[in-house]
């Protein structure tokens, strides 16, 4: 079974700063030679530790920590080549503008080597051996689209080092005791289960028996397997009991404290840069034709209660987007070519510090509707309003998970909202300190990429 999730990401990220620390040694020793002492070593110790941080946001940025992501190992080498030049780089600014007592030019071209050549080897030769071991025979109790789905992901993706040997609705198994020898005979060692079928007690006490008294196999839920693969909840088991179950009406005092303590400094440092780029924005915008610098939008804050909205107009007419998702609408509105520029880079959300200031939204959450679309969508899809239990973001875990079809920046259809809905209730679920800092790298990594395809 190959190691997934956070335990992939955690081996990898020890393995990165062990490879970083031990690149610099040997550099050291191939510059220095027989002159390399303690005192050398430890001058460069603590601001190589402070780069080693940095590089580790950059590879997180550049993707070499993605959990479902499996690179074929050409491209892997060309991603980790390009990380690491672009690290160089940072050092080269690091030790340019803040006085740390060395200035290894020399050391930072040898250094470039060595770690690549170190990086290299642990990506692509150390760590495939030491993560890979033999995939699980596993059995899926379930049946429905998302359980294809999740037999479908597993198959394409040896990762996740799950073999499924057997799949069955909890309908089809008749007879409880051919089913047990197929297990046996198949040497399942993970049983997957759909807990919100109607089993027979039957299957029941042969499950509990085989994962619980025997211990011949591993227990997981459908819907916890689903999660660890998709990072989303599956909408087709939600009933109101999860809600009552997963989320959780008030966060713990320290979590909203502290929240609301960034949510105040990004809110001054959005207000700051929308200050600055205002005069640009607002002389570019003349090239354009008639229109306001800023619009006003109607939106959903927490509860379905209606907030105002405020941004930089990135349309021809002052009309959101997505009030109509026809063509006709995105023909009559068109992106302006300023309204295109503050879109890739994310500065038409910037004069929302207003919303954020005064605690109508945060920077991270559910990313929240124009009311009448939110309306539409609560009639269209089962538990949609409960996205508002908590406070919208300006970002969220939609947002840096989904991809969308091709030219869209946001859902334009009913599937594509599903698919936000299962991310957004994935947060509702795990909403904590440290998923909104994911969140927020992702961010950063999502605004970076869309700015470096131009």
């Amino acid at each position: 079974m190959i190691l997934s999730g956070t335990r992939a990401s955690l081996l990898l990220f020890v393995g990165d700063i062990a490879t970083f620390f031990l690149a610099l040694f040997l550099t050291l020793i191939i510059r220095y030679g027989g002159d390399l002492t303690p005192q050398v070593v430890h001058e460069h110790l603590l601001p190589f530790s402070i780069l080693f941080a940095l590089w580790a946001i950059v590879f997180y940025l550049s993707g070499l920590y993605s959990k479902r992501i499996v690179f074929l190992r050409a491209n892997l080498a060309n991603a980790i080549v390009r990380t690491q030049a672009a690290n160089i780089v940072l050092a080269a600014l690091f030790f340019f503008l803040i006085p740390v007592g060395i200035a290894p030019k020399t050391n930072l071209i040898i250094y470039l080597v060595v770690s690549l050549v170190l990086i290299l080897l642990w990506r692509l030769s150390i760590y495939p051996r030491v993560s890979t071991r033999a995939a699980l025979p596993t059995a899926l109790i379930a049946s429905g689209a998302e359980a294809t789905e999740l037999v479908d992901e597993a198959r394409a993706n040896p990762r996740y080092g799950i073999d499924f040997c057997i799949v069955r609705a909890a309908a089809a198994i008749e007879d409880p005791a051919t089913f047990e020898r197929q297990l046996r005979e198949k040497h399942i060692r993970l049983l997957i289960v759909d807990t919100s079928d109607q089993i027979a007690p039957e299957i029941s006490a042969l499950i509990y028996r085989l994962t619980r008294l025997e211990h011949q196999a591993q227990f997981s839920s459908f819907e916890d397997a689903y999660e660890e693969i998709f990072d989303r909840i599956p909408l087709s088991r939600l009933e109101h009991v999860w809600f009552l179950e997963n989320v959780k009406p008030h966060n713990s005092p320290l979590y909203a404290f502290l929240k609301r303590t960034i949510d105040i400094i990004g809110g001054i440092i959005m207000g700051l840069v929308t200050l600055i780029a205002l005069p640009f924005i607002a002389f570019a915008d003349v090239f354009e034709g008639r229109g306001p610098v800023f619009i006003e939008q109607e939106r959903l804050g927490q509860g379905g209660r209606p907030i105002k909205a405020y941004k930089f107009r990135s349309m021809r007419l002052n009309k959101a987007a997505s009030q109509d998702w026809t063509t006709e609408e995105k023909q009559e509105n068109p992106i302006t070519r300023v309204g295109d520029f503050l879109r890739k880079t994310s500065l038409d959300e910037f004069p929302q510090f207003v919303s954020i200031i005064s605690g109508e939204l945060s920077l991270i959450g559910p990313r929240n509707d124009i009311k009448g679309l939110g309306e539409r969508l609560s009639e269209a899809l089962p538990y949609y309003e409960a996205r508002y239990l908590v406070k919208p973001g300006i970002t969220g875990w939609a947002q840096v998970n989904q991809q969308y079809e091709q030219g869209n920046l946001s859902p334009q259809s009913i599937e594509e909202t599903k698919v936000r809905l299962a991310y957004d209730f994935y947060y509702l679920k795990h909403r904590s300190l440290g998923l909104d800092l994911v969140i927020a790298l992702k961010t950063i990594k999502r605004m970076f990429f869309r700015v470096s395809t131009w």
